[in-house]
């Protein structure tokens, strides 16, 4: 039954990390994307 509930926390645990590292490589994609439109309104 241990091992049950540490494997359940175990999944969970990665799975918010995964979804996490999604969240900020999208934020970084944004910023990226904010960015370059800087750069072509400027030039």
């Amino acid at each position: 039954m241990k091992r049950t509930i540490a494997l359940a926390i175990l999944v969970m645990t990665t799975l918010l990390l995964v979804s996490g590292c999604n969240t900020i490589r999208g934020a970084g994609e944004d910023i990226e994307q904010g960015g370059e439109a800087i750069q072509r309104s400027a030039s």
